[in-house]
Order: structure tokens, then C-alpha cells, then sequence
């Protein structure tokens, strides 16, 4: 019993030491995945009332139809200011960047330097003018008492090289308006400080603070970043990069909300002793963001919300004490379950047991963060708690229980078939679980399945599968490839996981090229045996996925998920829609590239660049190339194409047009077919002036 429960209590340590220090290291998968779960406790907690202090006056809808279209003339605004004037701070989550009409531009200026108001603006990447005055004006702004420690280091702060300024005869106080997402698209921070031009400049939310309480902001500086962020006697608790957690209080609507025509009209007043933030919700001319509420929510709510953080100090707390509480709730849950297992014989107890601890500890969890908003993590809990248990019933299984049977399922259920030459040479390339890793990834389809299907009897189609597959997936594994899967007529090949190979995005590449010209050679074989004559389409992409065993504890295949797989599907189905056969992505082509790109060409083939897309279910576009073996007709057009695609992404589409037609008519090329008609829309239906040459793919 003894060694029983120090076999155990050894594994328990274990477990709780190395999700501990996976802790401290900030793995982006798991780190990812807590955020997601605190997000789902947000939800859990439901709303919560925010300060009745702060107000949103709304540019809405119902203000839209009365007054027209944005943005207004200035006099509207400066009438909207005049009658909230009363207001202890009106902050504006608007810029007013470029000059309209004089007197209009004099009125509102006027209005906001003789006001409480505190004018926004943003900083952005892309290269814009800055009207001296209006960076005199926007200096006064800046963040003046800086308190530094002996030997500090560079900022890791967000830094600017350029800002969208409001017109020079407005000098009020300032603040940016900027807010960035985390990885995964979601606002959870509020960067309070950003650099630009060696200064530091305050968020809108934190200047209305301090004009609020007419007090300077005062920003502390230690050797690791930013300390704190003072105001009077209140100190904000930030990141080291001035960042502050975002405490949400609901969906979008919890602030009080006044339409802006409302104010204009006289209808409704606004009392004295409120903070007043000016902001567009309507959709089509609001900054809508995604937050762990609402993936709607309008910016001027978010600053709505941290004003009111501030005001009620009601922070999300993260600090050295919460990490402390964090390392607690990894060790002391799993010696809890670990003294139940020494008492607890049968594994159906054991696991039943071990979700009432995951659960009692996720309701402390969550009782903390309600209670007392400490930022407390819940993916670690839960994964020393998850590595405990199934640790522990491995030992119990292998090494007390069932030893010899536990054995065979565990060789039996975890070696697949197409990993198991790599497994036993080098067993540790096969993770438990999944890693992130760059990989290239190949789908090829047939075309026109389903009507072959339709056309042969069930014995003949499988006969003309397997003799598709066979040489198709040699092919694969001749140039490094692992096949995923098959999945109906289609294939799915990993390269660079789960061991390294070198140049990946090549050899995806020499695996497409050579699968077509075995393809010729198969359908004179499928002509003798009276088959139909197949064609498939081939898409290409390279970027990080995640690699590993994914399926049920019985059953479950070495794999890849992610956006990057996602993406090489869509690739192959557009070949449908430009008429190709393979088609790489962007990431792919630089993969190329980056290992010697001259000896590519001498292996017969070429590359033309076909467009920039937006495939469905991604936001950011991407440019698509395609492969073209040397003996196709279309390499001599290839440079008239790239012309023509020059010619189309300037607007000319008049020019365009001719040259695609030319190319179209010559080497009946679809893509050129396709952009010529593309072009004549665009002449009859010219797109708006912030086209940015992206086609949006409709289809999968």
C-alpha cells in the first residue's frame, strides 16, 4: 500500500511539475485554448451592471435616416457637442482627419476647444501625411511624467510609425482609439499606451480618465516594461506592454445608450455628472469588433468599458499573487485525486471521481473570478488534473491490472499503419497529443466523381480506385510524403510531419507534377480495361498546423488540423474554377523559393501568378500561383498574362480586357476567360474606390 501510494504520489508530482512548467513557458496552443475557456466564463458569469456614469450617445441607425448619410457636416456635430456640453467629459471615438468646408470646420473646432471634450484619433502602419499643427497639437497630449528605473531596457510597447490626425484647428486634449485583437480575432485588451515617435500617447479611454479627475497620467518604468499607469491615487494594473485586460460587462447595450438624434432634437438631456463617449454603432460605418460577449460589439463600447473598469476599479487581476494562486490550483486538485486513487480500485470509480475534482475545482475557479475578477487560468488545472488521471491508469492498467492485454491494445490502437517505419526508428517524432509545426499539405481530387460512379458497376469503380490509388500514393511516399487519408476519390498527403523534411513545399510540388503525368499513363490503361478517362485537380499549401493523434481513446489516426489544411482543399477546388490542375498558395511559392529556386526550373515546369483570392471562411486574402508543366501551350503566354493581371489589379480594365481576350482566344485559357469577363463587369459596374483587386470565392 505504501509503494502503491508513493508510485502514485510520484506521478501526481510529475504531472503537476510539468504542466507547471508549461505554465511558465506560454505554449501558443494551450494558451490559446485557456483563452477560449475564460471566454466561455465570461458567458457563465453573465452580465454584470457597469458604471451609470458612462453614457453612449450613439450615431445609430434611427440617426442615420434623420440626418443622412455619414459623416455629417461639422455643424451637426458641433450642435451634437453643444447640447451634451454639460457633461463632465464628452469623449469622441471619431477622427476628423481631413478639411470639409471652412466655416463648418471653424464652428466644430471651436466647439471642442471650449468644451470638456477630448478629441480621438489612430494610429495606423500605411504611410500618411501629418499636418505639423496637428502633431503640435497632438504632443500636448502626451504622456509627460514618465518615472524610470536605473538600466531599463526598450519599451515592449506597441509603437506606430504613423497616425491619422484630427484637422489642425482642433487643440483639445487627445486619446487614440485603437484596440487590437489576440490571434484568435477576439478583444480581450485595451492597449492604455502606445508609442510613436519616441513618445508616449494615452488611449481615448485613459485620457477622458484624467481629464476627468484633472490629474496627469503618471506612467512607472521598471527594467521589464511598463510597472503601472497612475491617475491621482489610482494606479491601473497593466501588462508590461500597458496593456489592461478588458472586463466586460455583457453583450453590446449594457451602457446606457442615447441616439445621437435624440441630443441633436432636444428630446433627451444629459445630466451633468456623466462621462459622455460619441461613437458610431451602426454597422455599416462602426468599427465592429469580436469580443468574449458579442462578436458584433462596436468599438466605442469597448472604450465604454474600460472607462468604466477604471472608474469602478473592477479589474480582471493578473499579477505575481494570481500566478502563485494559478501553481496552487495545478498541484493541490491532482494530490487530491491521487490519495482517491490509492483507495479507489476500479477504474470506472476512478473516473468518476475524477470529473466530480475537475468539477469542484472549476466552480472554485469560478467562484474567485466572480467574487474577486481574478484572471485565473483553467486549461492548466485541468490539464495536470487530465495528465494525472491518465497516468495513473496507464500504471494501474500496464503494471498492476492487466499488464500483458494493456500491452497489445496500446501497440494495436496507437501505431498506425503510415507512421509505423518512423515509429520505430525514431519513436519519439510521434507526440502524444499535437505540436504546432510548419507543413506543406496536398489535396488531389478526380473530377466529375460522382458521374463516374453513376456510370460504373460498384466491383469495376473500386477496381478503377485501387488501381488510382495504388501508384498515386506511391507517389506520395516516393517524395517524402505521408498519406493522411483518403477521403472518397480524394486524397490528403502531410509533408514535414510528423519528421522534418527538408524543402516540403518542393516535394509537394514534384509529387503533383509526376501524379499527373502518371495519370496519362493510367488512363491509357483505363482506356484498354474500358474505363472512363479520369482528370484530377491538385491544391498546394504551406504554413503551422497542428500535428498529431486526434480521434477517441480506441481509436485515433496521426493527422493535421487547421487552417493551413482548410486552405489547401480550397486551393484544389478552385482549380474547377480557373480551369487549372494545381494551384499553390502564396506560403507554398515563398517555401519554394527560400530552398534554391533555380534548380526548379529544371525540372519542366513553370509558374504563373493567378490571382489574389478570398476563400470562403477566411478573411485575409491570399495570392494563388499555378503549376504549369513546360510541355502546356499557355508558358508562352505567360508573360502577356501577368501583364493583363497587372493591367487588372491597376483598374484598367479597358486594357486588361484586350489582353485577356487575346490570350483567351489563342490558348482557350479559362483563367483568361475568367478575368475577361471579370473585366467587363468592372467596365459596365466599376468597383468603388477602396477595391483592392481581391476576388471572393464563393464556393468551398
Amino acid at each position: 500500500m505504501k509503494n502503491k501510494l508513493l508510485i502514485f504520489l510520484c506521478i501526481g508530482l510529475l504531472s503537476s511539475f510539468i504542466v507547471v512548467f508549461l505554465y511558465f513557458i506560454k505554449i501558443d496552443f494551450l494558451a490559446s485554448i485557456d483563452l477560449k475557456l475564460k471566454d466561455a466564463r465570461f458567458r457563465l458569469r453573465g452580465s454584470i451592471e457597469p458604471d451609470s456614469r458612462v453614457i453612449i450617445v450613439a450615431i445609430d441607425s434611427k440617426s442615420l435616416d434623420r440626418v443622412g448619410r455619414w459623416p455629417w457636416d461639422r455643424k451637426v456635430i458641433s450642435k451634437l457637442i453643444k447640447n451634451i456640453n454639460k457633461a463632465k467629459v464628452i469623449a469622441l471615438d471619431i477622427v476628423f482627419s481631413e478639411t470639409s468646408n471652412p466655416e463648418s470646420d471653424r464652428i466644430l473646432s471651436n466647439m471642442i476647444n471650449m468644451t470638456n471634450t477630448v478629441a480621438g484619433y489612430y494610429f495606423r502602419e500605411d504611410e500618411t501625411s501629418v499636418n505639423r499643427q496637428s502633431y503640435i497639437n497632438l504632443k500636448e497630449s502626451r504622456i509627460k511624467i514618465l518615472k524610470t528605473s536605473k538600466g531599463i531596457k526598450p519599451l515592449h510597447v506597441i509603437e506606430f510609425p504613423y497616425a491619422e490626425l484630427n484637422i489642425p484647428t482642433i487643440k483639445a486634449s487627445m486619446g487614440f482609439f485603437n484596440i487590437f485583437p489576440d490571434e484568435d480575432g477576439v478583444y480581450r485588451k485595451t492597449n492604455l499606451v502606445i508609442l510613436y515617435k519616441g513618445e508616449l500617447y494615452p488611449h481615448l479611454a485613459l485620457q477622458t480618465i484624467s481629464k476627468l479627475k484633472n490629474s496627469p497620467l503618471i506612467v512607472e518604468i521598471a527594467e521589464y516594461g511598463i510597472k503601472s499607469i497612475k491617475i491621482k491615487n489610482e494606479t491601473i494594473p497593466v501588462s508590461e506592454s500597458g496593456s489592461l485586460t478588458i472586463n466586460y460587462y455583457g453583450r453590446t447595450g449594457s451602457f446606457k445608450t442615447v441616439s445621437a438624434i435624440d441630443i441633436i432634437d432636444g428630446k433627451i438631456k444629459i445630466p451633468p455628472d456623466v462621462i459622455v463617449l460619441v461613437g458610431a454603432t451602426e454597422i455599416g460605418i462602426a468599427d465592429i469588433r469580436n469580443t468574449p460577449f458579442d462578436p458584433v460589439m462596436p468599438g466605442v463600447e469597448i472604450s465604454a468599458t474600460t472607462v468604466s473598469n477604471i472608474l469602478q476599479g473592477r479589474y480582471l487581476i493578473y499579477n505575481a499573487w494570481v500566478a502563485g494562486l494559478d501553481i496552487l490550483f495545478i498541484i493541490i486538485p491532482v494530490i487530491l485525486l491521487i490519495l482517491i486513487f490509492t483507495k479507489i480500485p476500479r477504474t470506472v470509480i476512478s473516473l468518476c471521481l475524477f470529473i466530480i475534482v475537475v468539477f469542484f475545482t472549476y466552480i472554485v475557479n469560478f467562484f474567485i473570478f466572480k467574487k474577486y475578477f481574478l484572471d485565473l487560468s483553467l486549461i492548466y488545472p485541468f490539464f495536470s488534473l487530465s495528465m494525472c488521471y491518465v497516468t495513473s491508469e496507464a500504471y494501474r492498467n500496464l503494471m498492476v491490472e492487466k499488464k500483458s492485454k494493456f500491452l497489445k491494445k496500446a501497440f494495436s490502437s496507437y501505431v498506425s499503419p503510415d507512421v509505423v517505419n518512423i515509429l520505430i526508428k525514431k519513436p519519439d517524432a510521434l507526440k502524444l497529443g499535437g505540436e504546432k509545426r510548419t507543413i506543406t499539405v496536398l489535396f488531389s481530387d478526380i473530377r466529375n466523381f460522382a458521374v463516374i460512379a453513376e456510370s460504373l458497376q460498384p466491383e469495376r469503380l473500386v477496381t478503377l480506385l485501387n488501381n488510382y490509388f495504388d501508384p498515386m500514393t506511391n507517389i506520395v511516399i516516393k517524395h517524402g510524403g505521408m498519406l493522411d487519408k483518403y477521403i472518397g476519390d480524394a486524397i490528403m498527403a502531410v509533408y514535414n510531419a510528423p519528421v522534418n523534411l527538408p524543402e516540403h513545399a518542393k516535394e509537394a510540388v514534384f509529387t503533383a507534377l509526376e501524379m499527373l503525368k502518371e495519370l496519362k499513363k493510367l488512363n491509357k490503361k483505363f482506356n484498354e480495361l474500358r474505363f472512363p478517362e479520369i482528370n484530377i485537380g491538385i491544391g498546394i499549401n504551406t504554413g503551422e498546423a497542428i500535428t498529431g493523434n486526434i480521434g477517441t481513446s480506441t481509436r485515433f489516426d496521426y493527422t493535421a488540423i487547421g487552417d493551413t489544411v482548410n486552405l489547401a482543399s480550397r486551393l484544389e477546388e478552385l482549380n474547377k474554377l480557373y480551369g487549372t490542375k494545381i494551384i499553390i498558395s502564396e506560403s507554398s511559392f515563398n517555401a519554394m523559393e527560400s530552398s534554391c529556386y533555380s534548380e526548379k526550373m529544371e525540372q519542366n515546369f513553370l509558374i504563373r501568378e493567378l490571382d489574389l483570392i478570398r476563400v470562403k471562411g477566411k478573411n485575409k486574402p491570399v495570392k494563388i500561383f499555378e503549376i504549369i508543366e513546360e510541355s502546356s501551350s499557355i508558358t508562352s503566354a505567360i508573360e502577356d498574362f501577368e501583364k493583363a493581371l497587372h493591367l487588372y489589379r491597376k483598374g484598367q480594365f479597358k486594357e486588361a480586357e484586350t489582353l485577356f481576350s487575346n490570350i483567351a482566344s489563342q490558348f482557350n485559357d479559362k483563367a483568361s476567360i475568367l478575368f475577361k469577363e471579370r473585366c467587363g463587369s468592372y467596365i459596365l459596374d466599376p468597383p468603388s474606390s477602396e477595391w483592392d483587386g481581391v476576388f471572393t470565392a464563393k464556393q468551398k
